[in-house]
């Protein structure tokens, strides 16, 4: 494995050399610097980012926290945290906490033992034990973090309830998200705000996870306890996929005797039978504006807003009826 001191004897040159051209600290002619790049170059030399996150007490590494990488809507905050922190020099270390502190807390000690330089998390709550690490909370957010992206929960209701009564809703579910989830009992409000506001009947159903695994479950839940609802508010769009699949099966006709609203806008929601409208927000750009905003903040570059959020969209699809418009 070729070392720095390799690099400094084909550049001819002190090892404190290299050390000051490769991490940009101190005074490097121009002439030892391109001895410096060449010889890098010709030795095909990666500097060891563990032994330089010991030296200047930080790394190139970010840490991220996601609650569920099967949930789909993660996995592209994902791709936007690492595309905006590789385009900033920076790489990405990984942690699906899966609803268990514990695993939470693991990942946080795996993070400062490589001396990461911030953290991203799309977990609900604050880590207790970061410290002074710049922190960037996504999605899941509360009033006291200081750092924050998401997209307007509340908008999002208004806008799935204001679609569904439109499609001339006589009863409505609410699948309401985890309690414990501050983005559901934002878009909760939401929808309760103008269903209210109509007169709507409606009834809600509370879910305890977002978790693909459980969606089938929850579908068959929902016509086993509940009656005479012809419209339904998912609480995302794996949870009105799970719920269209299980009214087929049970010889139900979407959208004509049940019409369903997800939220999120994944990918495979148009591409269902028939295709899911859908409350869309922008999951990629939650996650590179989370991470432009954690390294502005490690870089101490200026912060103009420290509270971001995102606008969401209503899609027009298949599984509402039709608004009547002489209505």
């Amino acid at each position: 494995m070729t070392t720095i001191r390799d690099v400094a004897k084909l550049a001819g040159v002190s090892v404190a050399t290299v050390s000051r051209a490769l991490n940009n600290s101190g005074y490097v002619s121009i002439s030892a610097r391109e001895k410096v790049e060449k010889a890098v170059k010709e030795l095909n030399f990666y500097p060891n980012e563990v032994a330089r996150s010991l030296f200047q007490k930080k790394s190139k590494l970010i840490g991220l926290l996601l609650p569920d990488i099967t949930n789909p809507f993660f996995p592209a905050i994902a791709k936007g945290v690492e595309d905006c922190v590789n385009e900033r020099g920076y790489s990405l270390l990984l942690g699906n906490v899966e609803g268990d502190s514990e695993k939470q807390e693991k990942y946080l000690r795996i993070f400062e033992q490589n001396n990461i330089a911030g953290v991203i998390s799309a977990v609900q709550g604050n880590p207790i034990n970061l410290k002074n690490m710049p922190f960037v909370s996504l999605d899941r957010i509360n009033e006291e973090q200081k750092y924050v992206v998401h997209s307007d929960d509340f908008l999002g209701g208004q806008l799935a309830a204001q679609a569904i009564i439109d499609g001339k809703a006589k009863k409505v579910v609410i699948m309401a998200g985890p309690e414990n989830v501050s983005a559901s009992k934002v878009r909760l409000k939401g929808n309760k705000d103008i269903l209210d506001r109509y007169a709507v009947p409606y009834e809600i159903f509370q879910t305890e996870s977002f978790h693909l695994d459980l969606a089938e479950e929850t579908a068959k839940a929902v016509f086993n306890q509940l009656s005479e609802f012809d419209s339904v508010i998912a609480s995302n769009d794996i949870y009105g996929l799970a719920l269209i699949t299980e009214a087929h099966k049970r010889g139900i006709k979407v959208p004509e005797e049940l019409q369903v609203i997800g939220y999120d806008d994944m990918p495979f929601s148009k591409m269902m039978t028939p295709p899911l409208t859908t409350i869309s927000q922008p999951a990629y750009e939650i996650g590179y504006k989370g991470a432009e905003l954690l390294c502005n903040v490690m870089e101490r570059d200026s912060v103009t807003e420290k509270r971001i959020q995102l606008p969401v969209t209503l899609i027009k699809r298949e599984t509402l009826r039709e608004k009547d418009e002489h209505e």
